[in-house]
């Protein structure tokens, strides 16, 4: 039998430490090649306006170096790099090939796709100097690692001295009924779709429950002061549906 230490979440299944990495890893190549028109339809469109908004609570200027953690196809990538120009340096991070593989292919920006630095490995323990980019984000990503406090940590690691650090997660809403009704369309709706669209409904059953297994804004605000990070804050997004948190090494 395995021990506390040995487990970890999948959803509301648990499963061996070792295992959750190639889980994940599965399910997002399963959903790869519709998983930006997954985002879109799902999150009617809103997804778009929640990831400006991200970008820009980073600072940028031109000529920085950006992070983009658990990047996946590329979107904050690309937003990031249009704003620290070509003077600027955008490394995506991701341990999923197949999803900054359907990123790179996308004919939209295509110019500026192919000056980010495309890196697969795993972000709890990224081949990345120290203190080397001026500004680091994750987007829609942090919680699907097996040790969330491992990539919260190698991202202040990798950050300068007074760098940026901002993290868009999906949360809970706030008012009580449109909470009722948002888990009704995850728990419910939302796997139907997955099934319908990619062929998938393990994965969209696994959306909603990971989200309700994440730290509510407080608990990830102190976590974020507990690993070093200062002026923590934290603004909610769409009745705290999406949650973005700032913080500064």
């Amino acid at each position: 039998m395995l021990k506390e230490k040995d487990i970890t979440q999948i959803g509301f299944k648990t499963i061996a430490r070792t295992e959750k990495t190639r889980w994940v890893r599965h399910q997002f190549d399963a959903v790869a090649k519709r998983y930006d028109l997954m985002n879109t339809l799902l999150s009617f469109g809103i997804h778009h306006l929640w990831k400006r908004t991200a970008i820009k609570m980073l600072s940028l200027k031109p000529g920085h170096g950006v992070l983009d953690l658990c990047g996946g196809t590329g979107d904050l990538a690309v937003a990031a790099g249009k704003i620290t120009g070509p003077t600027g340096r955008v490394v995506l991070y991701d341990i999923n090939r197949e999803m900054m593989s359907a990123g790179k292919s996308k004919p939209a920006h295509a110019g500026l796709r192919r000056r980010i630095a495309y890196v697969e490995g795993d972000a709890e323990q990224m081949a990345l100097p120290d203190n080397a980019f001026d500004a680091a984000i994750v987007g829609f990503g942090i919680r699907n690692l097996t040790d969330m406090e491992k990539g919260f940590r190698e991202m202040y690691r990798v950050l300068k001295p007074g760098g940026t650090m901002v993290c868009l997660e999906f949360s809970r809403p706030t008012i009580p009924l449109f909470r009722w009704c948002y888990d009704m369309y995850s728990f419910h709706i939302m796997p139907c779709l997955g099934q319908l669209l990619t062929g998938s409904r393990e994965a969209y059953t696994y959306l909603p429950e990971s989200i309700r297994l994440f730290p509510l804004p407080d608990k990830l605000k102190a976590k974020l002061e507990e690993i070093g990070f200062h002026n923590v804050t934290f603004r909610k997004l769409t009745n705290g549906v999406a949650v973005i948190h700032r913080g500064v090494k």
